[in-house]
């Protein structure tokens, strides 16, 4: 076990996608903690020589952190505040935006359009929590709606977008807070502010993962290039809140993605940005008849893919209220459980880049899981680690997490005994 980082300061890593991809660099923000939003820059540190940089700085009083790293080049992307906050327009989930970062120089990934009518390929309000996908191209992240929380807080529902390389997109940028972005960005989770209980209807997607490095297989044969899963809540049949774990096919081609379905792809004064035609979301799990129904969000956690495509992992309580590692096809039927120790799963979690193990925390150590017998390794003695994230390095050699010491948050790193 090895500590990386030691000023007298927090340091922040993202759930995935922290290592650049020679495995040398952790990329990380200086939140004083994962619930704040007030760090300043966004830096690396080198895992060999303990190096740090500052890779960027916000300026005009805007903050930035949850920093993820393209896993095929150098290229960075984090959440960015606004420049200037007033009374008026400060940090909020409806007004933060992706930034993208290579060879020093700092674009906007999403456009923010507010001003009637809107323009399709931007965004109304606020990006966050972006990851590339396996192959480095397209970007997924959460959202919020500023138009709609204007209109009605109510309607402004979290859901699950993707950003393209079709852009560049540039609105006509009327009010004072519109700006242009590089790609073009679409919603693809569908929800409904009022779910029907005992249905599909969501009224919240959230913690969305890609599925495989190049996609999964179809049960006719075919394979599914892109597809991401993630967590909605729906509603029981007596209206009590469950969160379901559910996937979304997505097209392959521009024109696709620029294509409406039955509502517009830009959205309207009283409704949100809405998929594109092409885009399908299925629910995987059914789990309003167990005795601790819903997937578990405690500990928060992403949904994870193995690099294969073939299981989706995600946290679900056992028949005692232990939150337990998962898997599922992405095609669906039963979920198998994976773990099961009375100590649970303490932790995010992320799959080995072999696919034959996980990481997540256990008992205050950092450990490793079978994918498939589900026996578990420890890494480290127990120290009281951040259950925020448990990283891969690109090559499978080690894996780094966040704990306390002397009061601030360093960063840690372990060999994994493994590649």
């Amino acid at each position: 076990m090895k500590q990386l980082t030691f000023a007298p300061r927090h340091h922040q890593l993202t759930n995935i996608n922290t290592w650049t991809p020679d495995s040398r660099w952790l990329a990380f923000d200086v939140r004083p903690s994962g619930a704040s939003f007030t760090g300043e820059t966004i830096e690396r540190v080198n895992v060999e020589t303990g190096e740090v940089d500052v890779l960027y700085r916000a300026t005009g009083g805007a903050n930035v952190g949850v920093v993820t790293v393209n896993p095929q080049k150098a290229q960075y992307v984090f959440i960015h505040g606004p420049e200037n906050p007033d009374a008026g327009w400060q940090y909020d989930f409806h007004h933060r935006r992706g930034v993208m970062l290579e060879n020093d120089i700092a674009q906007n990934l999403d456009a923010m359009d507010i001003t009637p009518p809107f323009t399709p390929g931007a965004l109304r309000g606020g990006s966050h929590v972006h990851v590339f996908s396996p192959d480095g191209e397209w970007v997924s992240f959460t959202y919020n709606d500023h138009v709609l929380h204007e209109y009605d807080p109510a309607l402004d529902l979290r859901n699950v977008g993707v950003a393209l390389p079709f852009g560049p997109v540039t609105p006509p940028c009327v009010h004072p807070r519109e700006y242009a972005g590089q790609y073009w960005c679409a919603l693809v989770s569908r929800t409904t502010p009022a779910p029907k209980p005992g249905s599909d209807d969501i009224n919240r997607a959230y913690e969305e993962g890609w599925v495989g490095a190049h996609g999964y297989r179809k049960p006719d044969g075919s394979v599914q290039r892109r597809a991401l899963a993630f967590i909605g809540d729906t509603r029981s049949a007596t209206g009590e809140k469950i969160p379901e774990l559910f996937i979304v096919d997505l097209p392959e081609q521009e024109a696709d993605w620029k294509q409406a379905g039955a509502e517009p792809l830009a959205g309207t004064e009283t409704t949100l940005p809405a998929p594109p035609a092409g885009v399908a979301q299925r629910r995987l799990t059914f789990t309003h008849s167990r005795a601790y129904p819903g997937l578990a969000t405690t500990p928060r956690h992403w949904v994870r893919s193995n690099p294969q495509g073939d299981a989706i992992a995600f946290l679900m309580r056992d028949e005692r209220g232990v939150a337990q590692l998962w898997l599922i096809s992405p095609n669906g039927g039963e979920p198998q459980q994976l773990t099961a120790g009375e100590a649970g799963v303490e932790s995010a979690f992320n799959w080995h880049p072999s696919g034959e193990w996980l990481g997540f925390i256990q008992q205050g150590s950092v450990v490793l899981c079978d994918a498939k017998t589900g026996a578990i390794t420890p890494l480290t003695q127990r120290h009281s680690p951040s259950g925020d994230a448990v990283v891969f390095s690109p090559d499978g050699k080690n894996v780094a997490w966040m704990a306390h010491k002397d009061g601030y948050q360093q960063l840690w790193m372990a060999e994994t005994g493994h590649k």
